[in-house]
């Protein structure tokens, strides 16, 4: 399996520690899908020319991901700063508006999308203002997007047709909301979509099939990256050829790997 992710970049910086680490949600899925077996693993997306961004680089080049069709623009990094609460849970806390992110936007050109379709997935965020890019990528290959906790039905709705993998983030939804949102969600037939919880168990709906994640006691250090984890364990390992339970199981592991380090997948550097 060879995954693409096209999209959000950042360094998170933890105020406490004084100390930033790489991620982004694209970027933290393609590092975690390398992680999990995939032959090969690949991101685009827009570089600033700060210390943070060449941070990044480094990182994904010790994880073997490939960056070459990716951007630099010159401005700073995204740099959303993180504070941690007792049990580990992350809580972002603000972050410069002038990001090179927030001023401009991808927009593939023919030589990426030939290169794009040479993956078996492209994954997307909504992080990276990449909605106008999604019928050109639907056209080439199948399409994962993490829709964090953008529940509103009208924008599911408004991309739907173009996302084979859909990923939300449910934690403030109650059990009643879940349900119904499951059930509005099933109109759209995406391949499989899924909906973390926070500390409760992720819901995943596979061909209408319902699978509940089966949670393990760890000890957490830090929760930041730990859902992109599971999308990037359970994306490889369920194209792959591995059943719903058993990839999310591998997800899962995933998962627990991400939550006993700080940051999305490790390589601190002080602010």
């Amino acid at each position: 399996m060879k995954l693409i992710a096209v999209g959000d970049n950042v360094v998170d910086c933890y105020l406490d520690q004084q100390t930033y680490y790489p991620g982004g949600n694209c970027v933290n899925v393609a590092v975690n899908a390398k992680k999990n077996g995939a032959e090969s693993a690949a991101y685009i997306g827009i570089f600033a020319t700060d210390d943070k961004a060449q941070h990044i680089k480094y990182a994904l080049n010790e994880e073997a991901v490939d960056f070459q069709f990716s951007r630099i623009a010159d401005g700073i990094s995204g740099q959303p700063q993180v504070s941690l609460t007792d049990e580990g849970d992350r809580v972002f806390v603000g972050g410069p508006k002038n990001t090179v992110q927030h001023k401009l936007k991808l927009q593939l050109v023919p030589d990426e999308l030939d290169y794009i379709s040479g993956f078996d997935l492209c994954h997307v965020s909504c992080y990276s203002s990449m909605e106008s890019e999604l019928p050109k990528l639907s056209k080439v290959i199948n399409v994962s997007f993490d829709f964090s906790n953008r529940v509103e039905i009208d924008y599911v709705k408004s991309i739907a047709p173009y996302i084979n993998y859909a990923f939300f983030s449910a934690a403030d939804l109650n059990d009643q909301e879940l349900d119904q949102f499951i059930e509005q969600v099933k109109e759209f037939d995406f391949k499989v979509f899924a909906l973390t919880r926070g500390s409760q168990p992720a819901v995943f709906v596979c061909k209408g099939e319902r699978f509940d994640q089966r949670l393990n006691p760890i000890q957490v250090v830090d929760t930041m990256g730990a859902g992109d984890s599971l999308i990037g364990g359970f994306l490889v390992n369920y194209i792959n050829g591995e059943s719903p339970e058993a990839a999310l199981e591998k997800a899962t592991k995933s998962a627990e790997i991400t939550c006993g380090m700080y940051g999305g997948f490790g390589y601190p550097r002080s602010f």
